[in-house]
């Protein structure tokens, strides 16, 4: 194992053709400074050049095209910006023009008329003619037309390009390393999975990413490093999850008085069967004796809420104390003004810490959490101050969990010394399955995925800009029936100020329209005081219309009213729109979302709009938003799992994932230490983890 790191641990400067210099801007610019470094160094796309066109084939379809011929003749034409050279080209099929705007004198002294070339790019029609723009233009040679083959495109920066390193030198230096490096690339994957998915080498495969012997070649090479990729990290989060269960002990809570007599004499409605099942999985955990980790994931208004108010009780019934925390002042009023109803019932002490809580206030809420007095704590990050200590923290919920770091999480934990407080993380933004096995694999993961009784599916139109007086005749006929409105506005940080000034047009518009009609308005520069001042009109329905940016995203529950009115639709995500849409829908009556867009919208957001317009349900639209930016952009997963990926893609690679999670997971039920000899490679790779490497598929 030694040898191995060792020879990978090589300098590249020590490779032939690179040297100190070349070395040295792989270094800044590429962050490669190993001869592992420069293998894990992968092509983001490669580029097919195993077929020859003839000028006479060439149409607008073709995405790039690669010819051989003649250099006719050439001139300089233009001045200034305009200057350029343009080179006739010809085969024996007609001829084409070659154009470079920049490099100019360097092509001058490079071209040769009646010297065969092989030019490549993408040819565009100018009249009659077709012309290439920068090819990439190289002398034909015996080997270059037999070396035609799948080449690889590198992320370059644009200080590399100046310093005329491109893709052809970086897949030259690569070739010359493989040379050395492919007897010193020891497998990584035990024999039976290479057999069970029939998965070729990890020479193989490194040598046929970079430079595939043909397209065949090129797609085992990735499925088999993608497999790598997710298998390990998999093993990573389910032997986390493993170490968990067996070496954190968790508080028993048995006793279940509390429950039985809310049951009996306060609960409002009855569970659906999802709510139920969920409650017997946090039951289960509970009495285990270890730690419980759960992730609760539910669509917007599946009542996520009471699920973990029931499960409070279970800890306030064994003598222990439960928080919840939330992201926003605005979330935690919520949660702590729905609590408390419940709270007051059974006669326990309900306490709300946030940033805008007294001093006065904030003093009694410590004394009675460390007193034990205080039985259920709602809060924000005011919850993590040295100064809040509990007597006995049993269960932790986190809502919105994706907003909080990992050291705030664990910040929290560490309230308990003794033993650590069971631990429920909550989200109303449906994860796609695939995104939630690679982020929270290490996490027991139960779903709400049916909603209350009773509730109508939210109607959802598209209306353009031009519909706008409809859509305010439709605001007024259901406030005349009773209902309230929210009219939401963006508000995106980069355009802070104008998108306030659209927010208050916005308000006097409405106020214009509506001049009969009390209209509250929300936004993010106001204080905590008047937020809840605006709020409180709100929910005692003294305003009929709440005008507000995305502070109402989440949370905000106002049963009576049935419209959401969303402005400049076109600059939301879909998991942002949807969220909106859910702070309708919780009444009785049949509610409406209405998305306002301009007439010049594009593909993506068309989908969009589609998507949210046919759809109600999270878990699907979750999916679509997957599949449209990909799992970097979505809300939350900038963090652990999602960094460690560089080939595969969460949105296109599930079957990959599934299989690789199976086996990590067979693996390890069977194996827990990877003690046995199958398992060897296996082991070596955790090893060279646990010496400081965050990819558990590098190259060894």
């Amino acid at each position: 194992m030694t040898e191995r790191i060792t020879f990978f641990d090589t300098k590249i400067e020590f490779l032939k053709g690179v040297g100190p210099q070349r070395a040295a801007l792989f270094n800044t610019e590429l962050n490669i400074f190993t001869y592992r470094d420069l293998l894990q160094y992968y092509p983001f796309r490669h580029e097919d050049r195993t077929r020859f066109y003839t000028i006479a084939e060439i149409n607008d379809a073709l995405p790039a095209v690669q010819v051989i011929g003649r250099i006719r003749d050439w001139v300089i034409a233009g001045e200034g910006p305009k200057k350029r050279l343009v080179a006739t080209f010809t085969d024996h099929t007609g001829s084409m023009d070659l154009v470079w705007f920049q490099g100019i004198s360097h092509f001058e002294k490079f071209l040769r008329a009646g010297t065969e070339y092989i030019a490549y790019g993408k040819a565009i029609a100018f009249g009659s003619t077709y012309s290439i723009t920068h090819p990439e233009l190289d002398p034909l040679t015996p080997e270059s037309e037999q070396n035609s083959t799948f080449q690889p495109v590198y992320n370059l920066t644009e200080k590399l390009r100046r310093m005329r390193v491109d893709s052809k030198l970086i897949a030259r230096t690569m070739r010359q390393l493989l040379e050395v490096a492919y007897p010193h690339i020891h497998e990584t994957l035990p024999d039976s999975l290479l057999e069970q998915y029939r998965l070729i080498s990890k020479a193989d495969a490194i040598e046929n990413i970079h430079l595939p012997k043909s397209q065949a070649w090129l797609k085992q090479a990735e499925r088999r490093l993608k497999f790598e990729e997710l298998f390990y990290n998999q093993l990573r989060l389910i032997k986390n999850k493993l170490v968990h269960k067996t070496e954190y002990p968790g508080q028993v809570f048995r006793h279940t008085k509390l429950v039985t007599r809310f049951y009996k004499e306060f609960m409002p409605f009855d569970l659906t069967g999802a709510q139920k099942r969920v409650l017997r999985e946090i039951h289960t955990d509970l009495v285990s004796g270890k730690q419980m980790n759960r992730l609760l994931q539910g669509d917007v208004g599946s009542g996520k809420t009471i699920v973990a108010f029931i499960s409070m009780l279970m800890a306030i019934d064994n003598g222990a104390q439960a928080c919840i925390m939330a992201p926003t002042e605005i979330l935690a009023d919520q949660h702590y003004y729905g609590l408390k109803v419940f709270a007051d019932q059974l006669g326990l002490n309900i306490g709300r810490l946030t940033g805008s809580t007294r001093t006065k206030g904030r003093r009694i809420i410590h004394e009675q959490l460390q007193n034990g007095m205080m039985h259920i704590i709602v809060g924000t990050h005011a919850l993590l101050e040295d100064a809040v200590q509990f007597k006995n923290l049993g269960l932790c919920i986190i809502d919105e969990q994706h907003r909080f770091g990992v050291a705030q999480r664990a910040r929290l934990w560490n309230k308990n010394q003794e033993i650590y407080p069971h631990m429920m993380v909550m989200t109303a933004t449906p994860i796609p399955r695939t995104l939630a096995m690679t982020l929270y694999g290490n996490l027991d993961l139960s779903v709400i995925d049916e909603l209350p009784a009773g509730r109508k599916p939210i109607k959802t139109v598209h209306r353009y800009d031009t519909h706008r007086l409809e859509v305010f005749g439709f605001m007024r006929q259901q406030i005349e029936q009773g209902r309230q409105v929210y009219v939401v506005y963006p508000l995106i940080e980069e355009s802070e100020k104008l998108d306030f000034k659209d927010l208050m047009d916005g308000y006097e518009s409405i106020a214009r329209a509506f001049p009969n009609h009390p209209i509250g308005v929300l936004h993010g520069r106001m204080s905590g005081y008047d937020k809840d001042f605006e709020m409180e009109r709100f929910v005692k329905a003294e305003t009929k219309i709440m005008v507000a940016t995305t502070v109402i995203e989440v949370g905000v529950n106002v049963p009576n009213a049935s419209v959401m009115v969303v402005e400049s639709a076109e600059r939301f995500g879909l998991a942002q729109l949807h969220q909106l849409r859910g702070r309708v829908g919780r009444g009785a009556e049949q509610s409406y979302c209405v998305l306002m867009t301009g007439y010049k919208l594009s593909k993506e957001t068309r989908t969009r709009i589609e998507t949210l317009v046919k759809t109600n349900n999270g878990f699907e639209i979750a999916d679509v938003d997957l599949q449209l930016r990909g799992p970097g952009d979505l809300s939350g997963t900038q963090q652990s799992g999602i960094a460690d990926l560089v080939l595969a893609d969460l949105a296109k690679d599930g079957a990959i994932l599934t299989a690789a999670r199976e086996s990590a997971q067979r693996i390890l039920e069977e194996d827990p230490g990877l003690v046995l000899p199958q398992h060897a490679p296996i082991r070596n790779q955790v090893e060279i983890q646990r010496e400081g490497e965050t990819n558990w598929s590098r190259i060894s």
